[in-house]
């Protein structure tokens, strides 16, 4: 059923804003506070069997200041971050727990840069000691995941890909080599 697609929300300057239901970005372009750029298959039955375009990319009529986003830090943003991975051993799912690379104890913070991945046994191995100490080596770095357009809606190309040449418009060569998008692919 196309009222359960999803649709891209532009700013006034084709800047990808965010992704909301079909519904409302029905609702946007019906109050005139939005244009349809991309429709999706399937159309929108209404009453008296009329359908309706279903809009899978919309560009807001007027410009929307806001901040730049930041993403939160949460236990599920840190496991999303890490692929759901062991940061230690590279253990998939299982129990998986948040580790202070140095310890907050010793002066650690509750950040992006000083949070991984790790299953209960590495973490346990670890316990209070820095990753050297202990003698165990990180898959991958740990760092602030990007809030890059190009970045943040790759999720959605496999579904939408007529999102495509809204989104890359906006990528670094950098962001698509990371996420496999580069121009051939």
């Amino acid at each position: 059923m196309a009222i359960q697609r999803r649709a891209l929300v532009l700013n006034q300057n084709y800047e990808p804003l965010n992704v909301c239901s079909v519904r409302r970005a029905f609702v946007l372009v019906y109050r005139g506070k939005a244009e349809v750029l991309e429709q999706g298959d399937e159309p929108i039955a209404g009453a008296d069997d009329t359908h309706f375009p279903t809009p899978s990319v919309i560009r807001l009529s007027h410009f929307v200041r806001r901040p730049h986003p930041r993403p939160r830090l949460t236990r599920r943003e840190v496991f999303a971050r890490d692929g759901e991975r062991c940061q230690y051993c590279g253990q998939r799912g299982g129990q998986l727990t948040i580790d202070h690379v140095l310890p907050k104890h010793r002066g650690g913070k509750h950040e992006w840069e000083n949070l991984v991945t790790a299953c209960r046994s590495c973490n346990h191995r670890k316990g209070g000691r820095t990753p050297e100490e202990a003698r165990m080596d990180l898959l991958s770095e740990p760092r602030r995941p990007s809030t890059h357009p190009s970045v943040m809606y790759a999720p959605y190309l496999t579904r939408y890909g007529e999102w495509r040449p809204f989104l890359l418009g906006w990528s670094r060569d950098q962001d698509l080599g990371e996420l496999g998008l580069a121009a051939g692919a």
